[in-house]
């Protein structure tokens, strides 16, 4: 989840890079792309960061950059300037080279659209439901002093958790400093990761974390559910009390605990449903409308039992996929988790885990999706014969990502149908039958 990144506003559909998912959101997931976060002042006192083109040298794309090693003493001597110990700085920049992958990242996040239906096949796999609810079994004595503590259910937090890190299993292995270097240095978002930069040497030298084990995605977001360096800063809290606000790891406590602190300090309102799947009345239209759910109810509107929705607050009616697909009548818990990640395909995404793992229904809704989808399982196969093709397919796990859509496309345009990428029960039978 990166925490701290604005990403667009999405309506029926998202971007596969702002939520990336060759796992959780970890590596290209929505590197930039975090919820909205107090950041640290910037001192206009000092000046502007020398860059590529101040220093009248074109950059080669390699780790032995000479243009980057210049700009990394250049920052180095203005860090110090602002109050970072030349230890500290010395150490956070030791080996840093210019990461050349970091760079190719940042350059393909908008690679294709991906709709909100496979979006959701995703986020809410049955796979991620079920280690959901083992990994809520298992931190269930932390997850409820977590709750008790911030007003914020267990399932949401472990939601987050899920779609941010695949629970805590890809928090990304990336050197936070030298990825945000080498961003800052490139120049095209260089005042947003320079902040970042030096809210990560802030980090280093509190003691939190030390500069080797400060890991994570491409674009800087840290531990098991993703805080960029200046969310950090605002809003992590050191629930252990160890002394250190500790979210890399391996055990989740602090990093769980800061979700749940985030999202209190934007509103969340425990016994609130981030949302009810709700029938509409033939002839609805998508209104920016907030009503309160009996209102709604007088309208036509109600969940999917026909029954109107308790009355838990104002509440407006959200369409992602027009009004062909699911309706929902979406609460201000809503908006609080657009705060973590500023998509609907997101705080759709989470909310929906959130009830799964609570034990809730699926989304009972049909999709317009124009193919039959595989289930998790059949995402797999579909993977492994693609990879025993020759097809280009980087991991198994069931988990249909960029890398997975290219080689069915590949695939599709081998045996001469048309490649839209999509993992259907066609493909699928297609290669069966190869």
């Amino acid at each position: 989840m990166r925490v701290g990144f604005l990403s667009p506003a999405i309506a029926g559909f998202i971007t596969m890079a702002s939520m990336a998912w060759g796992g959780p959101v970890a590596e290209s997931v929505r590197p930039e792309l975090r919820p909205l976060a107090a950041a640290p002042a910037t001192d206009r006192s000092v000046r502007p960061a020398l860059r590529p083109a101040d220093l009248n040298t074109t950059p080669v794309l390699s780790t032995k950059n000479a243009a980057f090693q210049r700009w990394v003493e250049q920052y180095k001597a203005r860090a110090r300037s602002r109050g970072i110990s030349a230890a500290v700085v010395n150490r956070a920049f030791r080996g840093v080279q210019y990461n050349t992958d970091v760079i190719s990242k940042d350059r393909n996040q908008a690679e294709f659209k991906k709709q909100i239906w496979d979006y959701l096949d995703n986020a809410v796999s049955s796979d991620r439901v079920q280690k959901g609810q083992r990994a809520l079994r298992r931190h269930n004595r932390t997850l409820s002093r977590i709750e008790q503590a911030y007003g914020v259910e267990k399932e949401v937090v472990t939601a987050v958790w899920g779609l941010e890190t695949y629970y805590g299993e890809k928090r990304g292995t990336l050197d936070v400093i030298e990825a945000m270097s080498t961003l800052a240095f490139d120049g095209r978002r260089g005042a947003f990761f320079e902040k970042q930069l030096f809210a990560a040497l802030q980090i280093l030298q509190s003691g939190d974390v030390a500069p080797r084990n400060m890991q994570g995605s491409w674009a800087g977001a840290m531990g098991h559910t993703q805080f960029i360096p200046t969310s950090y800063l605002a809003y992590a809290v050191d629930f252990t009390g160890d002394g250190k606000r500790d979210i890399w790891s391996n055990n989740p406590a602090d990093a769980l605990a800061s979700t749940a602190a985030y999202l209190k300090r934007f509103g969340w309102k425990k016994g609130q449903p981030w949302g009810v799947e709700v029938r509409v009345p033939n002839g609805f239209a998508p209104t920016s409308a907030r009503r309160m759910p009996s209102d709604w109810a007088a309208r036509g509107v109600v969940a999917m039992n026909g029954q109107p929705v308790p009355d838990y607050g104002a509440a407006s009616i959200l369409m992602p996929a027009g009004t062909a697909g699911a309706a929902f009548m979406v609460f201000d818990n809503f908006n609080v988790i657009k705060r973590y990640n500023n998509a609907d395909a997101y705080a759709i995404g989470v909310g929906h885990l959130a009830d799964r793992i609570a034990g809730g229904p699926a989304i009972q809704a049909k999709w317009p999706r124009g193919y039959d989808p595989l289930n998790f399982d059949q995402r797999k196969e579909l993977q492994r014969r693609l990879q025993r093709k020759g097809f280009g397919v980087e991991k198994i796990d069931g988990i249909v990502g960029p890398n997975t859509v290219a080689a069915i496309r590949a695939f599709q345009q081998s045996v001469g149908v048309s490649p839209d990428g999509y993992p259907s029960q066609q493909v699928l039978q297609l290669l069966r039958r190869r």
